[in-house]
């Protein structure tokens, strides 16, 4: 499966108007639940933004200050991951530049593994949501309103059904929601959604 998978706010957005993001710090238990959820995959693609906010997990040891980073920075490693980026002429670790369409690539990373694969950038998997592509949302709904910023999910011009398949509150009171996308005639790679 393709899975799409962030925190975000109440109101659903995953940075605030000043593109901050420091309210969705996990506590050790959400990181713990992470660094599970991450040694699942068996790829990762992902956009500019979220490839050099990740970056410091391969190249920086303080990132390995303790257990629990030390863990989560060995899984974040060893993932196969795809940058898509029309900037950057070259990128560091397990990683290299997309070099085909979100269409291509995806279905090439899922080829490549049996396990999933993620998706990661708002503006990445709007267009992998608009191509019919993500099977899953996983969202980490933090306890807080941002009234504004970048949204988790694109504007779409029809309804995409979805059914809930998991949840869990962390003690930090933060939401985990799983939904699976209800594949009909409707949604699906052969029937893409246009965005607004």
């Amino acid at each position: 499966m393709l899975i799409y998978s962030m925190s975000v706010s109440v109101d659903g957005f995953i940075a605030d108007r000043e593109g901050g993001f420091g309210w969705t710090v996990p506590n050790d238990e959400q990181f713990r639940f992470h660094v599970e959820q991450i040694r699942e995959l068996g790829g990762y693609l992902c956009g500019r933004r979220l490839y050099e906010t990740m970056l410091p997990w391969d190249t920086d040891p303080s990132m390995r200050d303790n257990e629990l980073q030390a863990a989560f920075a060995d899984v974040w490693c060893t993932i196969p991951k795809v940058v898509f980026s029309r900037t950057l002429d070259s990128v560091h670790g397990n990683a290299r530049l997309a070099e085909a369409s979100v269409a291509e690539e995806a279905a090439a990373a899922l080829d490549a593994t049996d396990k999933d694969v993620a998706i990661g950038g708002a503006g990445l998997a709007a267009a992998a949501i608009e191509l019919g592509l993500v099977d899953e949302l996983r969202m980490f709904r933090n306890p807080i309103v941002v009234g504004g910023g970048t949204p988790f999910l694109p504007p779409v011009t029809e309804d995409v059904p979805l059914d809930l398949v998991e949840t869990r509150t962390f003690g930090s009171r933060v939401i985990y929601e799983r939904y699976r996308c209800a594949r009909d005639e409707s949604y699906g790679p052969e029937a893409s959604i246009e965005l607004s």
